[in-house]
This record gives C-alpha cells, sequence and structure tokens, in this order.
C-alpha cells in the first residue's frame, strides 16, 4: 500500500513537470510582438527589450512594430526577425491603419504581445489577439480593458531602459529573466569598411582620436548657446590638438548653423565640415570610428551610444538626465540646468534662462575630465 501510494505521488508529480516542460518548451517557441511606435531614440533605447527577449528566449519569433522611416536603422538587428512598418499616411486614416492592425493580428498568432506605448491606436494589436496569453502595457487609466499585465509609468526615476525593460517582467511567470541594458544597432562589415573608407579619403587618420560634436540640433529648444559651444571648443582644439573634430548635422539649418559655427572658430584644420553620414545606418558606422561624442544631446547620442562611443551631452531644459543617459558598458555622461538650480527655481525660469545655469567653463572642466577618462 505504501509503495502504491508513493508510485501515484511519483505519477502525479511526473505529469505536472511534464505540463510545465511542455508549456515551456511552447513558450520557447512562441511568436512576441513589440510595439513602438514615436521618434528614432526611442526605438534604439528599445533593442535592450529586445535584446533581453532574444537572450532568454533564443528560438522565439521576435516582431518589432514601427514606423516606416526609421526602419532602416534596424534592418539585420539579430534580435529581430521581422520588422513591421506603418507609413505616416496609413497611421493618420483611422480606416487603413485599422484594416492593416487587423491582417497583422490574423496573419500571425503571438504569444506575447508588449506595447511599449499602450496608447487608444496601438490597444488594437492586442483587442485584436485576445486568445494571446501575454498581453503587456503601461498602465493607463483605459488600459485594463485590453491587457492582463500593466506596467507602471516610467516617471523620472527611472531611465527609459530600465523602464523598457520592466516590459518583459511578466514573463518571469515561464522562467527567471535576465535582463539585458545594453541597446545596440547592427551593421554589415561591408558597410563599416565602406565608411572606414570613406572617412580615409576626407582626409581622417583613424589612428588618430576623433570627436563628433552635435553643434546644433534639430529642435532650436534644444540646443545650448551657441558662442559658449565655440568658445568650449576652441579650448578643446587648444587643449587636444591631435583630436579631429567632425560636425552632426542634418542638410537645411542644421547644416547652416554648423557652418556658423564653423567660421566663429576660424575655419580650423582639426574640423572635419565636409564629413557627412548621408543616412541612419552610415551614423552607426560612423560610431564605430568616434573616440568621443560631444554636445547636444539628442537621437544621434543614442546611435553613437548604441555604437559603442562614450560620450558627455548637455541636456535640454526639462529632460532628465536619468531618464535619457541610460548606464550600461558605455561612458554616458551629462550636464543639464536642473544641476544647477531646484525644481521649484527652474519653474519660475524659461528655457533660455535655463540654459543659461550651464556656464562654458562648467561645460570645459567636465569635458576636458571626460576626454582624459576615455583616453
Amino acid at each position: 500500500m505504501f509503495f502504491a501510494e508513493k508510485h501515484s505521488e511519483w505519477s502525479i508529480f511526473n505529469d505536472q513537470l511534464s505540463i510545465i516542460n511542455d508549456n515551456f518548451c511552447t513558450f520557447a517557441y512562441m511568436n512576441i510582438l513589440v510595439i513602438r511606435f514615436r521618434q528614432m531614440g526611442d526605438a534604439i533605447l528599445a533593442t535592450a527589450l529586445l535584446n533581453t527577449l532574444r537572450h532568454n528566449f533564443p528560438e522565439a519569433q521576435i516582431h518589432f512594430v514601427l514606423n516606416e522611416r526609421i526602419a532602416p536603422l534596424f534592418q539585420g538587428h539579430p534580435s529581430i526577425d521581422r520588422i513591421i512598418t506603418f507609413t505616416e499616411e496609413e497611421r493618420h486614416s483611422a480606416f487603413t491603419y485599422t484594416k492593416k492592425v487587423w491582417h497583422v493580428m490574423h496573419d500571425t498568432h503571438y504569444d506575447v504581445i508588449i506595447d511599449m506605448r499602450s496608447t487608444t491606436n496601438t490597444m488594437l494589436f492586442a483587442l485584436f489577439s485576445p486568445s494571446s496569453r501575454y498581453r503587456i502595457g503601461v498602465k493607463k487609466g483605459y488600459t485594463r480593458f485590453a491587457f492582463n499585465h500593466l506596467i507602471g509609468p516610467c516617471g523620472t526615476h527611472w531611465s527609459m531602459v530600465e523602464h523598457d525593460l520592466r516590459f518583459a517582467e511578466p514573463l518571469n511567470a515561464i522562467k527567471r529573466i535576465e535582463p539585458v541594458k545594453e541597446f545596440t544597432l547592427h551593421i554589415t562589415d561591408e558597410e563599416k569598411e565602406s565608411f572606414g573608407s570613406y572617412l580615409r579619403q576626407q582626409g581622417i587618420d583613424l589612428n588618430k582620436p576623433v570627436m563628433l560634436a552635435n553643434v546644433t540640433a534639430k529642435l532650436a529648444s534644444k540646443v545650448w548657446q551657441e558662442d559658449r559651444m565655440v568658445w568650449v571648443l576652441n579650448q578643446f582644439i587648444q587643449t587636444f590638438p591631435d583630436y579631429q573634430i567632425i560636425f552632426n548635422y542634418a542638410p537645411g539649418q542644421e547644416e547652416a548653423n554648423a557652418r556658423r559655427v564653423y567660421e566663429k572658430l576660424g575655419n580650423p584644420q582639426q574640423v572635419f565640415i565636409n564629413v557627412q553620414a548621408r543616412s541612419s545606418r552610415e551614423l552607426v558606422a560612423m560610431g564605430h570610428f568616434m573616440t568621443v561624442f560631444f554636445g547636444n544631446e539628442g537621437g544621434a547620442r543614442h546611435i553613437m551610444h548604441a555604437a559603442g562611443c562614450p560620450s558627455l551631452v548637455i541636456c535640454a531644459p526639462g529632460n532628465s538626465k536619468t531618464v535619457w543617459l541610460p548606464q550600461n558598458r558605455v561612458p554616458a555622461e551629462g550636464i543639464s540646468p536642473a544641476d544647477f538650480a531646484s525644481p521649484t527655481e527652474l519653474a519660475k525660469m524659461d528655457k533660455e534662462q535655463q540654459y543659461a545655469l550651464i556656464t562654458q567653463e562648467v561645460v570645459w572642466e567636465m569635458l576636458k575630465n571626460f576626454i582624459q577618462q576615455v583616453l
């Protein structure tokens, strides 16, 4: 009788273990959909979540939804099996957008849906797939109807990468998730070699250090005072004569701003004003040859960081260093108006007054020390 009872207990245990193993095997080969509309920088930082999913579920199919205009940057990424894109026209036509989302969700059954935005528009992906076991979104007043796992908002105490990695936490029910904090971009060896050849043709000595300087930005509200930037770069040129400097800018007003800074510097030979990355993928390739990135914070910094380039940036008023400068193996530091005044004091200032808190002397001292650290 004793042995019969024990045999029965072991049978139940083995049956339960078999169910667990079957479930794990099923989810090891699961389909995962990650939705991350918005800007290029947000999507780059989201690759930390994609890398975490790939690391923990190497056999899973991972599909990534994003805006068509930034999709080329993510082609060939080892943590993405399929990129699903939406054009601006598709996103702004309710009928066309809804129809396309419906087709996406009915073409593939997803075991996991991660909606990193969780807006009334993006929630359609989850609403069209109620059978998906894990429907993970941001906790908002209206999202409980679409998702069965809710993540709190980012706030100012988490970096954006730390916030993004929280979307993987519900999957601890399948296996213990090991987070990957590195956000990455992928280019081919041919792309890297081609851009290296271009740099050499432009007179860049790749045996010497090179700085990529973000002296301007798309939005004027995210540009530190130009004359102070000129003063800092003059100090840099005099102190680090071996450094070669490339200005990062887009065509149009950004290029005009960058060339004006170049003229104010006196057209120094140390600055290679005509060297340009003609696409976001070329900017990734450039990052592999840069020693340091310096200047106004923005999407280009995220690309440089993803390429392994250390960065020191000036953050615009209202932009949190904690949120937008995630910390991992690549050195990243920033200077912000919040370093010099309390939230109450900052609330009484306009953006120009807040920017004025960041003096050229402070920036230069930080840059000098940062360069010495990365040399």
